[in-house]
């Protein structure tokens, strides 16, 4: 069990969540809004981009896992990472075709398939899981803060400057990441406390088989730890339900007014931000008293009202008004998630792996969200999207109220799951 880390290195994790926020997404609704007010893309087209970055992502997921529980070089593939998704998103002013534009986005989105497993992996290599479960809801806080930051500056600038300094904005924020990376000392991570192990657990450096060679399969991890397996079927219908919704919203305030449709966005997000901050850092403090499973309940069933609010009215104030409830949803299931895998993959060593597996299985509902909901929109409307949407976040909540067990541990050092537990080191 690592001691307390320094004020210091608890700092270079606030940076780098902070200044992360803006880079791990790359560049989300902006690039809804870009390709409709400036590219002049049909929503269908828009929908399909979105959807095939969103499948690069899918694809990286369970592989980028599977290389942040093998590597101890986890701030190095996030800085390579981070250069690569700000490319990537730089270059596509330049670019016209939808070939060559599908084809950036979906470097991008495989490239953050690394961000969220690596950061997690970092914060439960330094912490240890005792404190996981506070220091995530921060980390979270952090985040959602980094992200209202970006997104009010974005605002502000896009009104004077035009929709292309959303670009220049992410390159900023990715250089200030890296910096905060590298500022987190490599001896402060424990590599084997960051994969799941108890450091007392792993194996001896001259094992034949040791924790590093191990190379369990993601999907195996899933289909052999029932509760894992229930938690990815709701991921994966909320993401469904969720991924396309602030996408739509983009779309609509553009409608009214192209000029002002990133300011406007900026605003839909800075205002969701604002509420996730306090948050996840409620669902930081209180998990561990409250339990996982009603904190999350609460995420997809605020997800379902978001989704049947949307269509009651085109007003801006009201899509912003609504927009807040963002805060809450995502809030909680960004603070949740990494605690709730780590819940069921303690003392396994597969805890980033289960990670991806889990974000391939959700990267899937988010993918299809951004195409569904562009062709509905197209053939019916958005009202139907929204309502669509809500209904699908409604299923998730049903599921996951009646099959998901409660993953808070009764004990400060429960026993893995045996489905789950590490292969043994060869004598």
């Amino acid at each position: 069990m690592p001691s307390s880390p320094k004020p210091n290195v608890q700092r270079s994790l606030d940076a780098l969540n902070f200044f992360l926020a803006d880079v791990r997404d790359g560049l989300g609704p902006y690039l809804a809004i870009y390709l409709l007010a400036v590219q002049n893309w049909n929503e269908a087209s828009i929908g399909l981009v979105m959807s095939i970055a969103a499948a690069a992502g899918i694809l990286a997921q369970t592989p980028a896992g599977a290389l942040i529980d093998r590597s101890t070089a986890k701030r190095g593939l996030m800085v390579t990472a981070a250069i690569v998704v700000t490319i990537s998103s730089i270059t596509l002013p330049l670019l016209q075709s939808f070939e060559l534009v599908a084809a950036t986005q979906a470097l991008a989105g495989a490239a953050g398939a690394i961000f969220a497993p690596a950061v997690a992996a970092v914060t439960l290599g330094i912490v240890g899981p005792r404190a996981f479960a506070r220091r995530t809801g921060r980390n979270e806080a952090f985040n959602h803060a980094g992200n209202a930051t970006a997104a009010l500056l974005a605002g502000v600038s896009a009104y004077f400057f035009g929709p292309v300094v959303v670009f220049w904005l992410m390159s900023a924020m990715a250089v200030a990441s890296i910096f905060a990376t590298l500022s987190i000392p490599a001896s402060a991570i424990d590599d084997h406390m960051a994969r799941g192990l108890d450091s007392a657990e792993a194996p001896a450096t001259g094992s034949a088989q040791t924790a590093h060679d191990e190379q369990p399969s993601g999907f195996k991890v899933l289909l052999t730890c029932r509760p894992l397996l229930i938690f990815a079927g709701a991921t994966v219908l909320f993401h469904f339900a969720n991924a396309a919704m602030l996408p739509l919203v983009g779309q609509k305030l553009a409608l009214v007014n192209k000029n002002l449709g990133t300011t406007l966005m900026s605003v839909c997000i800075v205002a969701a931000q604002l509420v996730m901050v306090p948050v996840a850092a409620l669902v930081g403090n209180k998990a561990d008293v409250w339990g996982r499973k009603p904190i999350f309940a609460v995420a997809l069933g605020v997800l379902a009202l978001r989704g049947a609010l949307y269509p009651l009215s085109d007003n801006p104030y009201w899509l912003v008004g609504v927009q807040l409830l963002d805060g809450v949803g995502a809030g909680i299931f960004g603070a949740l998630f990494p605690l709730v895998v780590a819940d069921l993959t303690r003392g396994t060593g597969r805890f980033n792996v289960s990670q991806g597996a889990i974000a391939t299985a959700a990267g899937l509902g988010g993918a299809l969200s951004t195409a569904v909901a562009g062709l509905i929109v197209v053939s019916t409307g958005y009202s139907a999207a929204f309502l669509t949407l809500a209904t699908i976040a409604a299923a998730g909540l049903a599921l996951f109220l009646l099959l998901m067990p409660e993953t808070r541990p009764d004990t400060e050092q429960p026993a893995p799951p045996p489905a789950l537990a590490p292969t043994a080191p060869a004598e």
